[in-house]
């Protein structure tokens, strides 16, 4: 038996006056749903999108449990395509929410398996024997330059559109969210994580904060601090999982 270890936590950052990503945690035993939400748009309406994200995810995934089921691909789709429309029909019906949209990045655990559903730039990477891989793929303009081979991968981090996105949760009446899965191991850590975190730290940073010896929430502190520590230009999320036996503590 496996047990998820875990820690999570926001920051406004240094500049920002509010925050609006958003997070949720749920896990008991070796069964795990973790989602970051990173809101867009202006008087707030960021941070309601981020939330409505959050809340609609968390309830449509929270009988899911068999990850192996070949349902629960389309679950975790349906989910994110349902808090689309949730929060598209708010910004038709109220005209201070216009324009407004979120990230979302959903991690789903189990002992044997993990399921991600993703549309945005929020990121999930697995730690596992020492090597650091980013388990997502940004929706952004600068990953389409880079996959069309006009920019490098460091060239795209300090590019001025770096922030831009190609793809969000709320701004069209359809979305279509990315699926990752794969197998999970005892010893795995899992990031999930907002762009104010990925933006500031690049991976070789996070690789070297993830492999501390330290439990998952001095990780997170310490990956917040890190953001903080070069300029802390928007909000940052950080969601640390760590698969453990089950006798550890």
């Amino acid at each position: 038996m496996v047990r998820l270890l875990h820690a999570a936590r926001t920051d406004v950052g240094m500049i920002r006056s509010g925050n609006e990503d958003n997070f949720a945690v749920n896990a008991s035993g070796d069964r795990g749903l973790f989602i970051v939400a990173d809101g867009m748009g202006g008087h707030a309406a960021g941070e309601v999108a981020s939330e409505m994200a959050v809340q609609t995810v968390e309830r449509e995934l929270a009988g899911v449990r068999d990850l192996d089921d070949r349902t629960s691909v389309d679950k975790v789709k349906d989910a994110l395509r349902k808090a689309n429309r949730n929060i598209h029909d708010r910004t038709i019906t109220e005209v201070d929410k216009q324009g407004m949209g979120t990230t979302a990045s959903v991690l789903l655990l189990s002992a044997q398996k993990y399921l991600i559903g993703q549309v945005g730039d929020s990121r999930v990477y697995l730690l596992r024997d020492g090597a650091l891989q980013q388990l997502t793929k940004d929706h952004s303009y600068v990953q389409e330059q880079v996959d069309a081979g006009f920019l490098t991968p460091e060239q795209a981090r300090y590019h001025p559109y770096s922030n831009v996105i190609t793809r969000c949760v709320g701004a069209s009446p359809d979305v279509e969210p990315d699926v990752y899965q794969g197998e999970v191991r005892v010893g795995d850590l899992f990031l999930v994580a907002s762009d104010g975190l990925t933006g500031m730290v690049d991976d070789r940073r996070l690789q070297m904060l993830l492999m501390s010896r330290a439990e998952p929430e001095r990780k997170v502190h310490s990956l917040i601090a890190e953001a903080n520590g070069r300029g802390g230009l928007d909000n940052i999320t950080a969601i640390v999982v760590q698969v453990a036996n089950d006798e550890e503590k």
